[in-house]
């Protein structure tokens, strides 16, 4: 697209692309400034200028965007600081795409390099037959990942390693990738052989999920294998697959929702005047969150004051942009909420509220009611958005609820096409189990007044039914028997009601 300097123009410009990459950093003169993981900004047109301020715990800076425009997925700003006579260049760009395309090929050329020594040390009298990182969209096999099948005889193995230079995420996925390669290669590039074994490769130090995951495969259906590897040194070390791994992992400690809104009466009394269709959520004991079709627009928190008096703050804004609620900024509020009820409450599928955190909007209705998602699950008692910690990473479960006999319900929720949902379901299957078997659920507060069953949870996945990615019931399948699986597909009209149009569980594929 060309590039827009009129201000409010840059400023539109600037919302509608970080609503729609919440996950992107700012680049300044080659340094990478800002995450918006944890950094906010606020954008304001005024007369013939563009004030854009971004901020986090480390920095804060304001700049005066004069022209902008979306090149190649990144979002270019000239801007001015103060003091100087000359624009700058300023850029915000997902995550992702931070690195050169150049560059990238480069750090997975090396990559591959490594692991190919890896593979030599490590299946010596192994004939690499296939080694590559070739983009694979048609089996959703992406360059991101290095894909090897070893021959020795009528044996092969089926190899994924992903480098040190990607994601934590990527790298969590990249079970997911396994399985579907070990099954790729079995039905394409066996030949007369047999691919009995699937072995991935990750970075040293950062295999924790990848072990948790693979540690829950379907044993008889192949022989898993997990090492980390160290690109630099070359050093090989294999991990234990225990089905009972130690994940120092902790709960955190369950808080009374209903009580903490009654803290927040204020505030929640305020919220509904300006907009009756917000859903005030508690997110914590020291901060609700007020969602429309799921979507958060508005936060309330205690902060500390003047002599240490405990004084109510509310903020608003489409992460990661946000303003505190005054007198002056109220009608920036109400033109927030009227756009809402325009763009998201209206369906205009073209908008980026629309689009924004469809798995949120699909979560906020099937709290209404869960046992149209499954008769069995007791709809009165369940806990949103739980999060459970294993050393340094962080899982954070869509919905966990409770079935009628007691036992523990983990629910995962897609609302587009992923192939990480069975994986990523089954990472907090396991999670929910291992913290269940040290009742730590009793002992942090969960589901009062009911009897947990000693039984290990149901997972449920659920997805629109036109979205369930094609690779599902492959990676189903590879699960292990001892995971009790229920997949819904639900009605394509979701945000008109949630109905269940087809149900699969395990045992049936």
């Amino acid at each position: 697209m060309s590039a827009v300097t009129g201000p409010e123009e840059i400023a539109n410009l600037i919302a509608g692309y970080l609503s729609v990459n919440a996950e992107s950093v700012v680049v300044e003169d080659s340094r990478t400034l800002f995450d918006f993981a944890s950094a906010h900004y606020s954008v304001a047109p005024e007369r013939e200028r563009c004030l854009l301020q971004i901020w986090s715990e480390e920095r804060n800076i304001v700049r005066r965007a004069v022209a902008a425009e979306v090149k190649n997925g990144i979002l270019k700003l000239s801007v001015m600081r103060f003091g100087q006579a000359k624009p700058a260049r300023l850029e915000i760009c997902p995550k992702t795409q931070r690195r050169s395309a150049s560059s990238l090929r480069a750090v997975r050329a090396t990559y591959q390099r490594a692991l190919e020594r890896a593979l030599e040390h490590v299946f010596p009298g192994w004939i690499i037959e296939r080694l590559t990182t070739t983009s694979d969209l048609e089996h959703s096999f992406s360059a991101v990942y290095a894909r090897a099948l070893l021959r020795r005889g009528q044996q092969r193995i089926a190899v994924v390693g992903c480098g040190a230079e990607e994601l934590q995420s990527t790298i969590d996925n990249a079970v997911a990738v396994a399985v579907l390669w070990l099954d790729y290669c079995r039905e394409n590039l066996s030949g007369k052989g047999h691919v009995g074994t699937a072995t991935l490769f990750v970075p040293e130090g950062r295999a924790l999920t990848a072990q948790l995951r693979l540690s829950h495969l379907n044993r008889e259906a192949a022989n898993w294998q997990l090492f980390a590897l160290d690109e630099h040194s070359g050093d090989v070390a294999e991990l234990d697959l225990a089905t009972e791994l130690n994940l120092s992992t902790h709960l955190v400690h369950c808080f009374r929702r209903e009580q903490v809104l009654e803290r927040f009466a204020g505030a929640v009394a305020r919220m509904n005047a300006l907009c009756p269709q917000a859903q005030p959520v508690a997110v914590s004991t020291s901060a609700i969150s007020f969602r429309f079709h799921g979507l958060e627009f508005a936060r309330a928190t205690f902060e500390a004051g003047a002599h240490f008096r405990m004084v109510e703050r509310i903020v608003f804004g489409a992460a990661p942009a946000e303003y505190e609620l005054t007198e002056e900024t109220e009608p920036l509020l109400r033109q927030l909420i009227e756009l809402l009820r325009q763009k998201r409450g209206g369906r205009d599928h073209t908008h980026p509220f629309y689009r924004l955190q469809p798995e949120r909007w699909l979560q906020s209705i099937v709290e209404r009611d869960l046992s149209l998602l499954d008769a069995q699950l007791d709809p009165a008692m369940f806990y949103p958005q739980v999060p459970a910690f294993a050393a340094a990473d962080r899982a954070v479960i869509d919905l966990l609820g409770i079935l009628r006999d007691g036992r523990l319900a983990v629910i995962e929720l897609k609302a587009a096409e992923d192939f990480h949902l069975p994986i990523q379901g089954l990472d907090y299957w396991a999670r929910v189990r291992w913290l269940l078997r040290r009742g730590e659920f009793a002992a942090s507060g969960y589901f009062p007044g009911r009897e947990l069953s000693e039984r290990d949870p149901v997972l449920i996945l659920a997805a629109p039914a036109l979205h369930l990615h094609t690779t599902t019931a492959t990676m189903l399948r590879y699960l292990s028997p001892e995971v009790e699986w229920r997949l819904y597909g639900v009605d394509e009209r979701w945000r008109d009601g949630v109905r269940v149009v087809f149900r699969k569980q395990s045992g049936a594929l």
